[in-house]
């Protein structure tokens, strides 16, 4: 089902027939855009406004689901992906103009509310320690089957022998921004979510992080692509967020900018 989609059933998700997206000539365009993008690309945005680019609207949520969304014809003209691979997808099914631009790569972060009995540390060692003395009673991270994030927190937990042991206590967001909403709530005692938001304003004051190793978890490349339809409006907000200016503000909050690559 386009619902469970991951990295390992793109190749089924192109089999799928679908409609293309109906040609917008919308005066705001609709942009969808991974929900780690949430303070980075709103800032973002408002740049472009000021600088007289005018205003676009941000759709954010999950990759994948952005992915079963577009094949069934949504009318969003351009792709901010959390994961590379959903826009090579499209661009196989002809339904970007180009293959787009890698225009940063995420990380992921442990992140613990305030008054939690878990600690925050790199290396999730006292997340383990607090699994098996009870002080971890529930961990929140993003849905693996359609995000991302959900996909690299999923990894790190393997790696750390954590992820069989951890199935009861898991809560899965649909999207990162939902994980990171249960991480803060206090209703888990600990959350893996993008570093991106542990950064953030509302995040960083209402808890602590440590930001996982980067080898842990296979490369979070985030890529952008125009929709077959994008107007003029979004073409012009395509080329600004690789400006330097925007580039400088993907960078404040964590993300790893692409060294010249396309």
């Amino acid at each position: 089902m386009l619902l469970a989609l991951a990295r390992s059933a793109l190749f089924s998700l192109l089999a799928v027939v679908a409609t293309p997206p109906v040609a917008v000539a919308a005066e705001v365009p609709v942009i969808a855009a991974a929900s780690d993008l949430q303070y980075a690309l709103g800032e973002i945005a408002a740049e472009f406004n000021r600088a007289g680019g005018g205003a676009v609207k941000l759709a954010l949520g999950s990759s994948g689901n952005f992915v079963r969304q577009i094949l069934q014809g949504a009318p969003f003209e351009l792709f901010f992906s959390a994961d590379e691979a959903y826009v090579n997808a499209l661009a196989a099914r002809g339904l970007t103009l180009d293959s787009g631009a890698l225009y940063a790569l995420g990380r992921l972060a442990v992140f613990v509310p305030n008054g939690s009995a878990v600690k925050a540390d790199a290396e999730l060692n006292d997340l383990a320690a607090a699994l098996a003395d009870g002080r971890l009673r529930k961990l929140a991270i993003a849905n693996p089957e359609h995000a991302p994030y959900g996909r690299a927190a999923r990894a790190v937990l393997m790696r750390k022998g954590l992820w069989e042991k951890l199935q009861p206590r898991l809560v899965m967001g649909e999207n990162i921004a939902q994980a990171a909403q249960f991480a803060v709530s206090g209703s888990v005692e600990a959350g893996l979510i993008a570093y991106s938001l542990a950064l953030a304003g509302p995040m960083s004051k209402a808890g602590s992080h440590a930001l996982v190793p980067a080898d842990w978890h296979d490369p979070l490349r985030q890529r952008m692509v125009l929709l077959k339809g994008a107007g003029e409006a979004a073409r012009r907000f395509y080329a600004f967020v690789q400006t330097p200016a925007a580039r400088a503000i993907f960078q404040k909050y964590g993300f790893t900018l692409p060294a010249g690559e396309r």
